[in-house]
């Protein structure tokens, strides 16, 4: 998926010879933090955000004035995870898009990453959700799924990032097709797997249906 798909046009950019009272009230009117600024030749020259608008000298001062060399761009041809990254490394709302010249092709959102995300990810699709901490070098998608697939189950997508407090362990979000999860916890822990937590689990019967196939296990 590229950044191409995601583009919107519909944020206008600020011009370079804008005043502060003019972008702050664009900002306001299309919910943004952060707006990419052009010059006569659309080309991009920076990107403003509110708090550099609000700690200007008045509401009168050009908006070329405030900005910084070198601005945060991305190719439509970049996939969105660039894109993303770029949001969080520069803590943007926006990311302007421009071809190899620099010339301005319009934007991508917060907003709309989020939403491709959750598509992505399946949120609005039913089923519980899963957490599992892993070491590392024990940690293989495919065994994973493997085992979780055995009990019958589907998997809708699979979430991972570094654990806060050990950079050796890989945190796994799972979601699946399922509402009940019983079995898949049981079968993952019979795996060798540490599950820290499990979501959307029906909690009616539970200890039984875990009885049960604690049962089923040791046949």
């Amino acid at each position: 998926m590229t950044v191409e798909s995601l583009i919107s046009t519909v944020t206008p950019p600020l011009k370079d010879t804008d005043s502060v009272e003019f972008a702050l009230g664009l900002l306001m009117e299309f919910r943004v933090r952060h707006l990419p600024v052009i010059d006569s030749d659309r080309k991009v020259v920076g990107i403003v955000s509110e708090n550099q608008l609000l700690d200007s000298d008045g509401p009168e001062v050009v908006i070329s004035a405030l900005l910084n060399a070198d601005p945060v761009t991305i190719r439509p041809t970049e996939h969105i995870f660039e894109a993303t990254g770029l949001m969080i490394e520069h803590d943007l709302t926006v990311v302007p898009v421009t071809n190899e010249l620099q010339d301005y092709l319009g934007l991508i959102q917060r907003q709309d990453l989020f939403e491709w995300y959750a598509r992505t990810l399946g949120t609005q699709r039913p089923g519980a959700i899963i957490s599992l901490d892993i070491e590392e070098r024990d940690y293989s998608l495919s065994r994973l799924i493997h085992a979780i697939e055995q009990t019958g189950t589907r998997v809708h997508s699979v979430g991972t990032e570094e654990a806060e407090h050990d950079k050796n362990v890989v945190k796994v979000t799972i979601k699946m097709d399922t509402l009940d999860v019983a079995r898949v916890r049981l079968i993952l822990e019979h795996n060798g797997y540490h599950v820290s937590g499990s979501y959307g689990t029906p909690e009616e019967d539970l200890t039984e249906r875990i009885q049960e196939f604690m049962r089923y296990l040791e046949v």
